[in-house]
């Protein structure tokens, strides 16, 4: 079953005027998952179904709305496993940005103020001029906020439940892709042109002298990255060991990424059954056209085109059929995601094998690819350079 819930601006906003109404606000968009799944709890016996064997998952911002979830004392009994596409649940931001970003979208709105007159005018908004605001194809605008740790919906940061193990325990899934940070990157050039523009070195530096002389965790208020991490990361990442700049910077926007979902996943390990992975297999048909010195590689979202027929063949895209290997590899996927849902075990039954679960000390990763293995955590670490990551990135 998929789940419709309101999303960008109209999932997710603080706003003094609606937050002072006496009613469950801000994260409207998780409030609409947790209906459906009361919902799914009335209903599931009805259909044949077992209310305590409801997965709940997602990829990408459905795995953020998962692990909201997760973390919801207002979801506590309404699924029991849950799956994290792209990837485990690291960080939310503070009230005080909803607040911030909610507030300054309301001024441009022409509804400034803080009291009821306010909260009437963003009622009287339609859809069309919220959605003005909320950004374009390429980007989201300055106002939009996603999920955030509103106090009530979402209690605590995910970094003090996962590490204090105060939410919904129950059997977690939770994996990325290889090159996550060319979804991103390939939007960029698509929309570049036409003809498109591949990123160049001077972008390539400038992009990274951008965000790394910013904030290092989420919120509106620093710690700043340390001086000197521009510079240490360019040295991490020089172009010279790469093909191109879209390539190395592939690596830089993906690897942070992948070291938090291990951060994460070692977690979970603690408290419940986990089991993690890495989408490897680096071939697979793309949703864009071909552009000018653009690989994708594993990009974000190409994997689930093997969990959803044709999923590429979208408004923009280009409907690419799977061949017979890549066929293969759907039929595993599909198996194992459906094993988990039923078992909470990817593998079915008791088994451990061959998805290890991922078990501290030496924990291992699923590699899925045409022919799928283990994946040790050094091999996984040393692939995305946590070792020097770890240095950075706050939780």
């Amino acid at each position: 079953m998929t789940v419709n819930y309101r999303l960008g601006l109209l999932g997710y906003l603080a706003h003094p005027a609606l937050d002072a109404e006496g009613h469950l606000a801000r994260n409207y968009g998780i409030l609409d998952l947790q209906a459906a799944l009361r919902w799914v709890q009335r209903n599931i016996s009805a259909f044949g179904g077992d209310p305590t064997t409801v997965l709940l998952g997602g990829q990408s911002a459905g795995a953020s709305d998962t692990g909201a979830n997760v973390l919801s004392p207002l979801a506590t009994g309404l699924f029991n496993r849950a799956l994290f596409e792209s990837s485990p649940t690291s960080t939310y931001p503070p009230l005080s940005v909803g607040q911030e970003r909610g507030q300054a979208f309301a001024d441009a709105a022409g509804c400034s103020g803080s009291g009821k007159a306010a909260a009437d005018c963003l009622r009287r908004l339609t859809v069309q001029q919220v959605l003005q605001l909320q950004g374009t194809a390429n980007a989201n605008g300055p106002y939009v906020t996603g999920p955030m740790v509103d106090g009530t919906i979402i209690p605590i940061t995910p970094q003090h439940a996962w590490s204090t193990g105060r939410y919904n325990r129950m059997p977690m899934m939770g994996g990325n892709v290889r090159d996550e940070a060319n979804f991103g990157i390939g939007i960029t050039e698509y929309f570049s042109g036409p003809p498109q523009v591949p990123m160049t070195a001077d972008q390539y530096v400038a992009n990274i002298t951008r965000i790394y002389s910013g904030n290092a965790g989420p919120g509106n208020t620093p710690p700043p990255y340390p001086p000197g991490t521009v510079d240490a990361v360019l040295a991490a990442y020089p172009l010279s060991n790469y093909p191109s700049p879209q390539t190395a910077y592939d690596h830089v926007g993906t690897d942070p990424g992948a070291c938090r979902a291990l951060h994460v996943e070692k977690m979970w390990a603690d408290r419940v059954p986990a089991y993690a992975y890495e989408f490897d297999y680096r071939q697979a048909p793309y949703y864009f056209p071909a552009m000018p010195e653009f690989t994708p590689l594993a990009a974000h979202t190409i994997d689930i085109q093997f969990l959803f027929p044709l999923w590429h063949g979208g408004i923009l895209g280009v409907a690419h059929a799977l061949d017979a290997k890549e066929m293969a590899l759907s039929d595993e996927l599909v198996a194992r995601w459906t094993l988990f849902a039923r078992d909470g075990n990817p593998n079915g039954g008791t088994a451990d094998v061959p998805w290890p679960r991922f078990v501290k000390p030496a924990a291992n990763l699923y590699s899925q690819n045409l022919v799928s293995t283990a994946l040790p955590v050094p091999k996984f670490s040393e692939r995305h350079q946590c070792d020097f990551w770890n240095q950075y990135l706050i939780y």
